[in-house]
């Protein structure tokens, strides 16, 4: 049997980026699935509250003060996290690699005022209904910040090792940018929740 080429797709790159990568579709699919975990929780907060006496249940409302320092950090960190998508576009891989390692105390430094932001609730996770989806509310978007900075990390240092000149490492930059973004938007509807709705 004689063999024809019908095409040479020799000179095509080996990884896409954006929505050319199969990774950005995993990490759209991730966000798909965890933004429907987010929704589901604050379905389960609203039914609470429709069906209560009162709201809050025995407990005063939260302090805002750590709630919002958390709120603009968050905001804030749209700014760097755009212009790394931009540079990772680029592929200007100096800018990318100090860009990453700025998003890694961006994804420290929330953390930090979430450790006092739990106190600042003024209700234990178990002392009622509404002190439980409190606490799981704010602990599902802590994993996720958690989990984030943990990608970040990983990806600065290997932007700073030989594998920084693959492609692909700038395609999973792009990824993680899109990741922040979605972190940051879901804290919205939550700090809406947590903060705003038992002041009203």
């Amino acid at each position: 049997m004689k063999e024809r080429v019908q095409l040479d797709l020799a000179d095509l790159p080996l990884h896409g980026q954006g929505q050319a990568s199969p990774t950005w579709w995993g990490t759209a699919a991730f966000m798909l699935i965890e933004g429907s975990a987010f929704a589901v929780a604050i379905a389960m907060y609203l039914y609470l509250l429709g069906i209560a006496p009162s709201w809050p249940l025995a407990a005063a409302p939260p302090d805002v003060g750590p709630g919002a320092i958390v709120t603009l950090i968050l905001l804030v960190s749209l700014v760097p996290n755009w212009l790394v998508g931009r540079w990772a576009r680029q592929e200007a891989l100096r800018k990318v690699q100090i860009g990453t390692v700025v998003m890694c105390f961006f994804g420290i430094a929330p953390l930090i005022v979430r450790a006092y932001e739990f106190k600042a609730l003024n209700v234990w996770w178990d002392a009622n209904a509404y002190g439980s989806v409190l606490w799981l509310l704010l602990g599902l978007h802590s994993t996720h910040l958690v989990t984030d900075l943990a990608d970040t990390i990983v990806l600065a240092a290997v932007l700073f090792t030989r594998h920084a000149h693959n492609r692909r490492r700038l395609g999973d930059v792009e990824d993680n940018v899109m990741y922040w973004n979605f972190v940051v938007l879901t804290w919205l509807p939550i700090y809406g929740c947590i903060y705003w709705i038992p002041r009203l």
